[in-house]
Parts: C-alpha cells; sequence; structure tokens
C-alpha cells in the first residue's frame, strides 16, 4: 500500500506590494509633518508693594502702543518720543534705535521696561513690539548677535485719552 503525502500548501503572502508602499508612504509623511515651536515669553507683573524714595527716583521707562502711534516716556524727562503709525506698519526700526540710545544712556543694570497697550492692538502687533524692546541685532566680530535691550517686560493697559470736549466739560 503505498501512501501519498499530502503535502499541505499553505498560501504565500506576498507583501511586496505593501512593502513599497510603507517605503515611499513613511518619508513622505515624516517629510510634511509640521513641527511647532513654543516660544515662552516671561514677563513680570507689577506688584503692589509701596515703592520707597530710591524706586520713585529711578528711571521707568514705558512704551505705549496706540491704534495710530507708539508713545515713548520716562519718569524722569517725561514724554521721550512719538512714532507715528505709517500705513499698517509702526516704525520698530525707529523705536529699537532710539531704545539703543536710551540703553547707553542709562546703562547695562536697567533691564525692566513697561509697555502699555490699547485693547483695540492685536496679539501679533504686540509681540513685535516685545521683541523690539528686548533685544536688537549687532554685528560683533563679524557676526550677527541679539544684543540685550530690556528683557525685563512688564504688561497694562494704556490710559484712556479724554477728548477736548471731555476736559471742557470735566473744567466746567
Amino acid at each position: 500500500m503505498q501512501f501519498r503525502h499530502r503535502h499541505l500548501h499553505e498560501p504565500q503572502l506576498d507583501i511586496t506590494a505593501f512593502m513599497n508602499l510603507m517605503i515611499i508612504l513613511v518619508p513622505v509623511l515624516l517629510l510634511s509633518m509640521v513641527f511647532t515651536h513654543t516660544k515662552i515669553i516671561e514677563l513680570k507683573l507689577p506688584n503692589g508693594h509701596a515703592l520707597d524714595n530710591a524706586q520713585v527716583k529711578a528711571l521707568n521707562l514705558e512704551v505705549t502702543i496706540k491704534l495710530d502711534r507708539i508713545e515713548v516716556s520716562d519718569s524722569q524727562i517725561g514724554h521721550l518720543q512719538t512714532f507715528p503709525r505709517v500705513g499698517s506698519e509702526y516704525d520698530l526700526l525707529a523705536l529699537s534705535t532710539l531704545l539703543q540710545q536710551v540703553k547707553k544712556r542709562v546703562g547695562k543694570n536697567k533691564r525692566d521696561i513697561t509697555l502699555l497697550s490699547e485693547p483695540e492692538i492685536d496679539y501679533q502687533t504686540i509681540i513685535s513690539v516685545m521683541d523690539t524692546l528686548r533685544s536688537y541685532q549687532t554685528v560683533v566680530v563679524a557676526s550677527v548677535v541679539n544684543a540685550e535691550l530690556f528683557p525685563e517686560i512688564s504688561l497694562g493697559d494704556a490710559p484712556m485719552e479724554q477728548t477736548q470736549a471731555e476736559t471742557k466739560n470735566d473744567s466746567a
């Protein structure tokens, strides 16, 4: 008696097409990924403690963003300069130049500044002004570096302006 051995033929999986798809798909998906960069800006909030005489006499720089201009002032001199808005852009280069002059005058120890803005000012404008207040680009030994201006920024609301009609009503 002859026994016939039945060979069970297991189906062979042909994964060549799937591997080709993965070889193409994985790099394409990796290249199309969006890498997000989150930046954190450290802010100092004003404290509610009473100020002593030395702090009152110290220079307190304020930059105020209004819809039509940027104003720079300090506690000793008062109003320093106004930069009008040209079209939809503020003159941040001129603001940076003024702050560089102020930094040279007050010295490296002065690191704080107050940024005030009206409620209508958009977020991107505030961030752009904060970047201008924090540092400026300069060339040192044939390479461009960021030099420090006023990295400790306090935020606040700009005081409301009184119109001439309101001023007349107040005086009457």
